[in-house]
């Protein structure tokens, strides 16, 4: 390899294949929340109790629109114990895709059965349908809860690289843009070409309602199905060797003993409140302070258009600003909207400059990968990875503060006098007051408490996630921490020769000096100071996984030996730049046979070494019966130990 030239990474098919299908799953995932949390309840209150009297029908609505409350505080406590569910899970097709395809079908089935209106059942027995009415939602919320956490748990088990992790969130959340914001301008012409089919009215009647609650189902479905099929969990010696079942003690204690998950909680938390319960009366602002409801249109278009941008985006500021700054900066954008509202209101342009600055954030992509590098974290204090649990968190505040929404917007519409059929010319001084206070100033404060928070105890960056990383490569290679398949040892009967996998000169693992300046590699095995850029096969066997940054492997021998091939020391940090892989996780591969090239030049350039570190995985279960002789030129396929499994 010229190692004048520097390689550039590409992605494989597999790649585009799992990239694209994990994107296309939240367009469906997202759009199917949105008809269930905001336009179910206009079902319901608009035509689910057609024929019954307007008494009955208020308790009905009451009972619904309370039970949605309800289980979100109560969700609470059923998603850490859902995602504890989805973290125990052992199947040949991976622990979420199960959740992803069956929550979508039995929560696509039950929604349904709710458009219908209990197929009527209230018009017959209201009793009845209040009892069963309790049961399936509670049914159905459940089962899209599986869905949910699963597929944004699905993330950290898709690469351990914090880049990529940020390239799948920013992917899901730009489609979750889509599907939400794409349903303020389907659901109106949908509801009512099929209400006209039916009756011949144009208007929005209950047929229309199902058929347009059918489409989403059906494309929530087929999302769910693109998921499953297109992506691949990486079954790799990090995610291994955490401990695989977990009690609901352990769910808590994931949460409760990690800081760097109890901190971002409490900054999202902070964040998500101000945000909903502005987004919640910003019609009430348009309508009674602004008094030209006509022109709320406007907040969903530039919400719409905002989102499209930011989403993609994130990951090209994000390798030029640290996650941490990104954040704040998006918190510094609210509090700027806050003041256009409360001071420049009567400037429609101002106005608009405000919603865009309000919009533009990155609080949930910023916090679910805070999350996921949180769960190598908590791997590494207390040796539990909980990657559903961990993920459990940030939808779990979502349905708490849109819960807390819910009832405040209603407080402030009632405290301000802004409802039935009062207008903006029946407001006074004291009812401005009194919605800028709770809709405004309260949220402003809670902005500034988040990047505070953010700012002084969320310490995860992504140069300490990449640290967390290679500290528990190196207790693998130090036998401190232990595979989950610990019991299958080596077959005992055949040692393994183990070849050097590049050229150049070797190096006893105890004479490494490190990135740090530090001297010693632990474990077993040997390095060697390469005199090239390549890497190839220590002996015949399958590559089990690869890291996301691709600067290290690792292969299992025909008979067992589990090797983890380490180029360059700190290089975890390139992300990848500079290395190109000539195979794919579970490939079998024979010694000799070309893997890698990497730019040792760009290595150098970016003030990482380019040793190649070959160790086992369990240094206490194998002998090796050679010593290394530092300096001694080698060849790649030349024998440098045999290795045989302890008796």
């Amino acid at each position: 390899m010229d190692t004048n030239q520097k390689p550039k990474t590409k992605l494989t098919a597999a790649q585009w294949i799992s990239r694209t299908a994990f994107c296309f799953g939240n367009v469906g995932h997202s759009a199917f929340y949105g008809v269930m949390s905001t336009y179910f309840i206009i079902f319901v209150t608009s035509g689910m109790f057609d024929g019954l009297s307007k008494h009955v029908a208020n308790k009905l609505i009451a009972l619904i629109t309370g039970l949605i409350v309800g289980v979100r505080i109560l969700e609470l406590i059923v998603d850490p114990i859902i995602g504890n569910i989805v973290d125990n899970t052992k199947t040949r097709w991976g622990k979420f895709k199960p959740w992803i395809f069956w929550g979508n079908i039995v929560s696509g089935a039950l929604m349904l059965v709710l458009f219908t209106g209990i197929f009527g059942l209230a018009k017959v027995n209201w009793v009845l349908f209040a009892i069963l009415f309790v049961i399936i939602f509670l049914t159905f919320d459940i089962f899209y809860s599986f869905s949910d956490v699963s597929y944004w748990g699905m993330v950290p088990a898709l690469s351990e690289d914090s880049n990529e992790r940020g390239i799948y969130t920013s992917l899901g959340a730009f489609a979750g843009t889509i599907g939400w914001n794409g349903l303020t301008i389907i659901v109106v012409p949908i509801v009512t070409y099929f209400t006209y089919l039916a009756t011949g009215q144009h208007k929005e009647g209950p047929i229309g309602w199902f058929a347009f609650a059918a489409i989403i189902t059906a494309l929530a479905i087929l999302s769910a199905l693109a998921v499953c099929f297109g992506t691949k969990e990486k079954h790799n010696i990090i995610r291994n060797s955490a401990k695989q079942k977990t009690t609901i003690r352990d769910v808590f204690s994931a949460i409760f003993h990690n800081d760097q998950i109890l901190w971002p909680a409490l900054a999202y938390l902070l964040y998500s409140c101000a945000y909903v319960i502005t987004n919640g009366v910003l019609f009430y602002l348009y309508k009674f302070v602004i008094g030209k409801p006509g022109q709320f249109w406007i907040v969903g278009v530039i919400a719409t258009i905002i989102g499209f941008c930011t989403s993609p985006l994130f990951p090209i500021l994000n390798k030029f600003i640290p996650r941490k700054w990104l954040f704040i900066m998006g918190q510094v954008c609210m509090v700027l909207a806050y003041i256009i509202f409360i001071f420049c209101r009567s400037n429609i342009f101002m106005m608009d400059l405000g919603l865009v600055l309000f919009n533009i954030n990155y609080a949930q992509l910023v916090t679910v990968l805070t999350f996921t590098d949180a769960i190598e974290y908590g791997q590494l204090k207390n040796g539990q990875r909980n990657e559903a649990v961990v993920l459990a968190v940030r939808p779990m505040i979502d349905k708490l503060t849109g819960a807390i929404s819910n009832g405040l917007v209603g407080y402030i519409a009632v405290a301000a006098g802004m409802t039935g059929a009062a207008t903006a010319a029946d407001m006074t001084a004291k009812d401005i007051r009194t919605f800028d206070s709770m809709a405004f100033y309260i949220p402003m404060v809670l902005a500034i408490l988040s990047i505070i928070v953010f700012l002084l105890k969320v310490h995860l960056s992504e140069e300490k996630h990449a640290e967390i990383v290679e500290e528990l490569k190196d207790k693998l290679a130090k036998g401190e921490i232990k595979a989950a398949d610990e019991d299958q040892s080596l077959v005992p009967s055949q040692g393994t020769e183990l070849l050097a996998p590049a050229d150049g000169e070797l190096i006893n693992l105890q004479k490494v000096v490190n990135e740090d300046n530090t001297v010693g590699f632990p474990g077993k095995g040997f390095a060697i100071a390469p005199s090239d850029g390549r890497i190839y096969a220590p002996f015949d066997g399958v590559i089990k996984f690869t890291f996301s940054t691709k600067h290290a492997f690792e292969i299992v021998s025909d008979n067992g030996l589990e090797v983890i091939v380490h180029v360059g020391l700190g290089t975890v940090n390139m992300r990848g730049a500079g290395f190109n892989v000539h195979y794919t996780d579970g490939q079998k591969v024979h010694a000799g046979e070309l893997l890698t090239e990497f730019d040792r030049d760009l290595i150098r350039q970016n003030g990482y070494k380019d040793t190649v570190v070959t160790f086992m995985v369990r240094p206490n279960h194998v002998n090796i019966d050679q010593q290394i002789t530092d300096g001694s030129k080698v060849h790649h396929g030349d024998k440098v130990m045999t290795v045989n499994s302890k008796e």
